[in-house]
């Protein structure tokens, strides 16, 4: 959002600010049905909007939808605020615009998650404001789960389940040329060439083996059965399983070290 004048049509460079005097009085026209102050109000408050959507401007989304989204907060804000209390509508404001721009990223979110993860997202990211204005920097898993009295597992599921997801094409590092990416920095340690190589060469030796003993190494090694289990199964001794599945094993390495040399 840096650098951008225009949000939804809006030049925000020529957005005016009213004076606290006029602020206050139209706020007690406006509560007392008047629609011109009410308009007047939203038309003042439009730079309140701009400064919470500060908050969110790094989440990439669409700025002309968050400050549509705030206008909507600020609405509200002017309809429930109370003129009587003795509290800046700004403090009041603030509160109700980022609140409405957070519930509208959490019904939006790419990924969908439980309501009850989402309510608990909801408080921690409350209590992570409060305590931001309060320490002056941002609160710990730790003094969050203790502040809120909430097991430091379930915030941080909340806190995870909430983010936004990276995309493989997010450019991480650009230099004039090509950017580097997230996925020119993941390494799949699985579908390596070593890899392949060892799957194809215990296959093969692995198909060397006889039907029994191919049975017998399925038995113990892919379904977790003990050699006693395996012989009740194949109506032969426990000795027999463990002298058939020795030859087994040592054939397959070499064959395996025959094929890798």
């Amino acid at each position: 959002m840096q650098g951008k004048v225009e949000i939804c049509g809006v030049n925000t460079a020529q957005l005016k600010m009213l004076p606290q005097a006029e602020m206050e009085q139209l706020l007690l026209q406006a509560k007392n049905g008047d629609s011109q102050a009410r308009e007047r109000l939203i038309e003042g408050n439009l730079r309140l909007v701009l400064s919470v959507l500060q908050r969110f401007d790094r989440r990439g989304d669409c700025p002309d939808d968050l400050f549509q989204v705030g206008c909507i907060g600020l609405i509200k804000a002017i309809s429930n605020f109370d003129p009587t209390k003795q509290v800046r509508f700004s403090t009041y404001g603030v509160p109700m615009i980022a609140g409405e721009i957070r519930r509208y990223l959490r019904d939006n979110a790419p990924i969908r998650v439980s309501r009850s993860i989402r309510d608990v997202a909801y408080r921690v990211l409350q209590c992570k404001e409060a305590m931001v204005a309060k320490l002056g920097r941002d609160p710990t898993l730790e003094e969050l789960s203790r502040e809120l009295d909430i097991p430091l597992k379930d915030v941080a599921e909340a806190m995870d389940a909430v983010c936004a997801p990276m995309s493989l094409y997010d450019p991480v590092y650009a230099d004039g040329g090509d950017p580097l990416t997230v996925m020119d920095q993941v390494r799949d340690t699985r579908n390596t060439d070593e890899h392949w190589m060892e799957h194809i060469a215990l296959r093969d030796a692995f198909n060397t083996l006889s039907p029994r003993e191919k049975q017998i190494l399925c038995l113990r090694f892919y379904d977790g059965k003990t050699q006693m289990e395996v012989a009740g199964s194949l109506g032969i001794s426990q000795a027999q399983v463990s002298r058939l599945e020795k030859n087994a094993i040592a054939a397959m390495r070499k064959k395996v070290s025959i094929i890798s040399s």
